[in-house]
């Protein structure tokens, strides 16, 4: 186990180190200027040569990536060019808002589509098979931001029992912070849910016609302790591939569900920084959300090691 885990270990920091020059070589070659969009078409040259050397974009590029990448090792991210303010204090407040968001969104992800999927493996052909497969059919078909529409309307602004958009802000309690974040939440997780359901029910099936799954029934287990002791677990590693890959767009990819929401995370602020064109922001928020992505690989390969023991003798 310890040299599985060293040996994907190793591979975390060549992608960290990889994603890190791709993203800052893709984003600074991007056309506009920051100190030339601040400053406005008719600012003067040295006005704008000025800013520039106060914002540290006088300098060679290669130093610049250096700086930036030895700055986040210890923590500093840099200088907003908009705001003023530290990267690493913009990250925080947004970080309490996009990483309970995906949590939340996840967990009732995986509470729906567990007893979703497994239910329709169980009843494979039957009308509750039919059924699930129906609905998670309509969950992947339907966007989620017109799904999150509908939910405001009837939630909402009919019903009145949660706001339609903002934050209240962990300050004022668990229940109120994530009483804001439900709808959101629930936007995010309906069409997760339908195709990590979909996935549990078709890792199932295939389990279910192992030869191991037969000799189990012939000692006498019956169906369901069958399916529960043996079937699951051998089901689990594409699900967790799901969940993994779930988690990190839920944190990265709930841009539309912010604006629709009107909720202050990290979406938003990548959204905001590119139209301001702060780029030390941009580069540090995408290199956070793609440090997220790669760990959490990181501990779905290591999930499947301890799911399935095989995976540690082959390496």
């Amino acid at each position: 186990m310890l040299r599985y885990s060293l040996k994907r270990l190793l591979s975390l920091f060549i992608s960290l180190a990889i994603a890190s020059l791709v993203i800052f070589v893709v984003i600074e070659v991007a056309p506009g200027d920051p100190a030339s969009f601040m400053l406005g078409l008719n600012a003067q040259p040295e006005t704008v040569a000025a800013l520039r050397a106060e914002l540290g974009l006088d300098v060679p590029k290669w130093q610049r990536y250096l700086s930036w990448v030895g700055g986040m090792a210890s923590g500093d991210f840099g200088m907003s060019y908009t705001y003023r303010t530290p990267v690493t204090e913009m990250i925080a407040a947004r970080l309490w808002v996009s990483l309970p968001l995906a949590l939340y969104a996840l967990t009732l992800s995986t509470l729906i589509a567990f007893p979703a999927g497994i239910f329709a493996a169980s009843r494979r052909g039957q009308a509750g098979d039919i059924g699930v497969m129906g609905a998670t059919q309509l969950g992947i078909a339907i966007p989620n931001f017109w799904f999150a529409m509908m939910l405001v309307l009837v939630f909402a602004i009919n019903l009145r029992w949660f706001s339609a958009g903002g934050f209240a802000g962990w300050d004022k309690g668990l229940w109120a912070g994530l009483h804001s974040l439900t709808l959101p939440a629930i936007s995010l997780a309906l069409p997760q849910a339908a195709i990590l359901a979909r996935v549990m029910r078709s890792a199932l099936l295939d389990v279910l016609g192992e030869d191991y799954m037969r000799t189990a029934r012939a000692k006498g287990l019956s169906a369901r302790q069958t399916l529960w002791r043996h079937g699951l677990r051998n089901a689990l590693i594409p699900v967790l591939t799901i969940i993994g890959l779930q988690f990190s767009f839920l944190l990265a990819g709930g841009i539309i569900i912010e604006q629709v929401f009107y909720l202050p995370g990290l979406g938003r602020l990548v959204f905001q920084s590119i139209s301001a064109r702060d780029l030390i922001v941009v580069e540090s928020v995408v290199m956070l959300l793609v440090f997220a992505v790669i760990v959490v690989n990181f501990a779905v390969d290591l999930a499947y090691a301890a799911v399935d023991p095989r995976l540690r003798s082959r390496t």
